[in-house]
């Protein structure tokens, strides 16, 4: 493919193709940003696949299309708006991304003037604000029309919308503004502002908006302005188009005179001489982009002097004299305002950073990832520190870097909690035995009376390779948590007599009846008697999956036994301890999650309770001696009719059989129900016995 190969190593052939593929996906870019407002692209991909596009051109010229991009700023104007000829062009600024490509910038102003003898070549250096760039014309004092960038030649016509926003005066204050006034500047939307309007639409049920900038720009092209004005929307004047008179003889005194006139100017903006004051001010607006209250996307240079920007002059789509230094697209820094801790479903306790809200990537985030302890120790992050947040691609966001500076060093450390949060029970780090190392997450030990695992658990109890109740999946055991049916799993058993009891019945809920609540109830009661195996996976002890399950209910029998020698083990029990030790296949990682397990006393009051309702059938296994199937490899294929997968796996292990996913030359045996494929063709190829379920059950002696 000509996208991975460097430019350098492309042929005219698939320089052209990779130019025409950058050119659809720049252009298609361009009308869901500027257009649409709507950006289908993040910042870094675009600027990346604009930087490819221009070096394919400058590589071979010849290529060079009559509709180049190169030359083009933004995207036609939209459709809805009159149309509005710009008397002096909206160009777009070049791009800086580095320190060296300021001081690259910088030192080309040195070269293109350094005729000037004694010329003390100064610059400004701003905000550059991350919203909807507009121009405003006045004439005589008074705010005559307005446009949008559109294509940099033609905008469109919002002039009844920017009227409704108090930052842009009707009519300008003071004396001295000439008769023809082209003001432009940046219209946005502050982070406040934008979180109340999500709240109100959210409360009415409307849409999520993604981030203020396309909020901004969609609400300026609103063709109601009434609602316009009520997105509170607001103006950075930092520069001008037509002007009947020139206002001044800088850019730093010309801005100023903006502001005189009653536009709001940006605080920030500064005026140097020197690379490093511009890349220190760089880095001084980047420290304080999470308190400025809106968003900005990096800082604009300009060369002071007007009448040295007239002499460096222009390309085709930026002046020479400007250029921005754009912040990484994916980063963004903000302050860390609490460190919260969630709890998942299997105990994990995992950390969770609330920001500040920032917008990064095009997203604003007000949320990220801290992994664990361990990551919020390395890196020591503490409430209220001001931190890098990162975000690339899909990937959750999270925590890069802190700002390590004294106010950082005065805070309290965060002490992680070793109890749960929503349970109290005890938090703990597992030790694997094998390496010896503590594990890197923290997990509570209430498992089945925690109520941060409780719905994922009572999901897992009555799963298919559980209990498998029938009618109850997880949409069910969700609203029923939410409700307050079932909160533990031996409520699942006392449901239908406590809805007998309640005045809220059932099958008067929406989405059920009298018909679909009897057969739930019939469901629960077809499994008071589960497989032992089933049983003791259903619990969701941590390490103890299916064919752990087996091995336990294999070695005890009955549920009895297997509670008595686990409540045995927390008690620091040897023989309970050295029983399960002998058992190939169970070793200290089982043994240590089964300890905590019983070791917590809500635990084994849940399993009591669960026990009243319950009763297990007993796991017998046949010896080896009367079992037909004793040491044989078994495959079961098809849809089996009588029994479950699960069921008749645990029923092959209880006679002796070793079950198998796949056939091969090592298989004795495939049970093939309805609708058996490829692993029946497999087995009459290799020779291999196939019987039916019904001979299964003859064979098995059932």
């Amino acid at each position: 493919m000509s996208a991975d190969i460097d430019v350098g190593d492309l042929t005219e052939q698939s320089a052209k193709a990779e130019l025409d593929r950058l050119h659809k996906l720049l252009e298609g870019a361009d009308k869901a940003y500027f257009q649409a407002d709507n950006p289908e692209m993040s910042d870094a991909d675009y600027d990346a696949a604009k930087r490819r596009y221009m070096e394919i051109e400058e590589a071979f010229p010849t290529l060079r299309r009559p509709d180049s991009l190169s030359e083009r700023v933004g995207a036609a104007p939209a459709e809805g708006f009159a149309k509005v000829r710009h008397a002096v062009p909206m160009l777009s600024l070049g791009n800086a991304f580095s320190d060296e490509d300021v001081a690259d910038f910088f030192a080309r102003g040195q070269r293109f003037f350094e005729r000037d003898k004694g010329l003390e070549l100064a610059f400004t250096a701003e905000p550059k604000i991350d919203g909807l760039s507009a121009s405003l014309r006045y004439e005589n004092g008074v705010f005559v029309r307005g446009a949008t960038r559109g294509d940099g030649s033609e905008g469109e016509d919002i002039t009844e919308n920017l009227k409704t926003i108090a930052d842009i005066p009707k009519k300008l204050q003071g004396t001295g503004w000439p008769e023809v006034l082209e003001v432009r500047g940046e219209v946005y939307m502050t982070h406040a502002d934008f979180a109340a309007l999500n709240e109100r639409s959210a409360a009415s049920g409307g849409q999520v908006y993604v981030n203020p900038r396309n909020t901004a720009a969609g609400s300026l092209r609103q063709l109601d302005p009434s609602i316009t004005a009520q997105r509170n929307l607001k103006f950075f004047a930092y520069g001008w188009g037509e002007v009947s008179e020139q206002i001044a003889d800088t850019q730093f005194e010309a801005v100023r005179r903006l502001g005189d006139w009653g536009f709001v100017i940006n605080p920030l903006m500064m005026r140097t001489t020197s690379v490093e004051a511009m890349i220190e001010h760089y880095r001084k607006i980047e420290a304080q982009r999470a308190t400025l209250g809106y968003d900005i996307d990096g800082v604009v240079y300009k060369v002071d002097r007007l009448d040295l920007q007239q002499r460096w002059g222009f390309v085709a789509r930026a002046p020479r004299w400007a250029i921005a230094h754009k912040f990484p697209a994916e980063q963004a820094t903000t302050i860390l305002e609490a460190i919260d801790i969630q709890v998942g479903r299997t105990g994990a306790l995992t950390p969770v950073a609330r920001l500040r809200p920032v917008t990064v990537g095009g997203v604003v985030v007000e949320n990220a990832t801290l992994h664990n302890e361990d990551e919020i120790i390395r890196k020591d992050v503490r409430v209220g520190d001001t931190v890098t947040v990162q975000r690339a691609g899909d990937v959750i966001p999270q925590i890069v870097a802190v700002v390590d500076d004294e106010a950082h060093r005065a805070r309290t450390k965060f002490e992680f909690p070793t109890k749960c949060p929503a349970c109290g029970s005890d938090a703990v780090r597992e030790v694997n035995p094998k390496t010896g190392k503590i594990d890197a997450v923290r997990r509570c030990t209430g498992e089945l009376i925690c109520p941060a695992q409780a719905v994922e658990r009572l999901k897992h109890f009555v799963s298919r390779n559980a209990l498998d109740i029938d009618g109850l999946g997880d949409k069910q055991i969700a609203a029923f948590f939410a409700d307050g049916r079932i909160m533990q799993p031996a409520d699942i058993f006392t449901l239908e007599a406590r809805d007998a009891r309640s005045l809220k019945k059932l099958k008067d809920q929406e989405g059920w009846g009298d018909t679909s609540a009897k057969k739930l109830f019939a469901a629960i009661d077809a499994r008071r008697t589960p497989e032992l195996d089933r049983f003791i996976f259903a619990l969701g002890i941590r390490h103890v999956g299916e064919t752990t399950g087996a091995l336990l209910a294999r070695t005890f029998g009955t549920a009895e036994a297997f509670r008595d020698n686990g409540l045995a083990l927390a008690q620091d029990n040897h023989e309970a301890r050295e029983l399960l030790m002998a058992v190939d296949g169970i070793g200290e990682t089982v043994i240590q999650s089964l300890t905590r397990f019983f070791g917590n006393e809500r635990n084994v009051r849940a399993l009591a309770d669960l026990m009243g309702h319950v009763r297990p059938v007993p796991y017998e296994v046949v010896a080896s001696g009367q079992s037909p199937v004793s040491g044989k490899t078994v495959v079961f294929t098809g849809s089996l009719e009588r029994m479950t997968r699960s069921e008749a796996k645990a029923m092959a292990e209880r006679f002796g059989a070793k079950v198998s996913g796949s056939v091969s030359a090592k298989t004795d045996l495939v049970v093939a129900g309805p609708g058996a494929g490829s692993k029946l063709k497999q087995a009459e190829t290799l020779g291999v016995e196939v019987i039916s379920e019904d001979d299964w059950f003859t064979l098995v002696g059932q």
